[in-house]
């Protein structure tokens, strides 16, 4: 995978290069990953320019993509798939606001220690992020988006696709998880792609955690918020394994997408 000195969008990726099975590899310029895309601006950042991006997959909430509503270029396809909004409807029914989702509501946490410490200290951020990678993987809302996806991924005409959510972790890891492990990448390689987005997102939220550690915020509830770690993925495999039995079977039984599409997928992103 190659990151892209992207200088308008946090934690831009290429998952073409990862190794596949074979000698094969991930074809580049054809799926991209990366966090929110509120600053995105083609025209000052040849990176981005370069591109050619067809379509983009936004995989947030209605609240975040209206605090921070992705800036779409001309001719660029914009698809909202909110993997998370079982989760918060619930959430909100229940009258608890605060218990949205960690993952969606990152600067809402980390702008409060006394809130973060309340709801997620004592060890509840990784328990709740697990709840949260259960919910990515088995909730209609989630299920109804990773189709969206891999559809759009499947698409005869497709051309290279961005996927992204706030900090291009957790759901757009999830993502390209689903994505890699179609692909035949092996597990070694699908957990070190997941987890080699901490350093940038962490730089990206610099601002954000040092201002709250700062106020008296505990680091480690920073340090569980912004990034990932093994056990949020396995999380999510293991529900994958409970439910389905494998990722194929989870893939074309939970999300309805037909072996051909998968073969289609198949076919455009790998190369010798």
């Amino acid at each position: 995978m190659t990151a892209l000195a992207s200088t308008t969008v946090a934690n831009l990726r290429d998952l073409g290069g990862l190794p596949l099975p074979g000698g094969r590899t991930v074809r580049a310029g054809l799926v991209l990953r990366a966090g929110q895309l509120d600053r995105m601006d083609p025209a000052a950042d040849p990176v981005l320019a370069d591109l050619g991006l067809a379509t983009i997959v936004d995989f947030r909430s209605e609240a975040e993509r209206t605090d921070h509503p992705d800036r779409v270029p001309a001719g660029v396809r914009l698809v909202v798939a909110d993997a998370l909004a079982d989760t918060i409807r619930t959430a909100v029914v229940r009258g608890d606001s605060d218990d949205r989702p960690a993952a969606a509501q990152l600067g809402h946490i980390l702008s409060d220690p006394a809130l973060a410490e309340e709801h997620l200290g004592g060890g509840r951020a990784r328990s709740l992020f697990a709840q949260t990678y259960r919910a990515l993987v088995s909730s209609g809302s989630a299920v109804a988006a990773y189709r969206s996806f891999l559809t759009e991924l499947a698409a005869p005409d497709a051309g290279p696709l961005l996927f992204h959510c706030t900090a291009g972790k957790d759901r757009t890891g999830w993502a390209a998880t689903v994505v890699l492990t179609l692909l035949g990448a092996d597990a070694q390689t699908v957990q070190e792609e997941y987890l080699s987005v901490n350093p940038a997102v962490r730089a990206a939220f610099a601002p954000l955690i040092d201002g709250f550690v700062a106020k008296g915020g505990d680091p480690g509830i920073a340090r569980a918020v912004i990034g990932v770690v093994p056990e949020y993925l396995e999380t999510a495999l293991a529900e994958v394994d409970e439910k389905f039995g494998s990722m194929e079977a989870y893939v074309r039984d939970g999300l309805g997408i037909s072996d051909e599409a998968v073969a289609r997928i198949r076919e455009r992103l790998t190369q010798d």
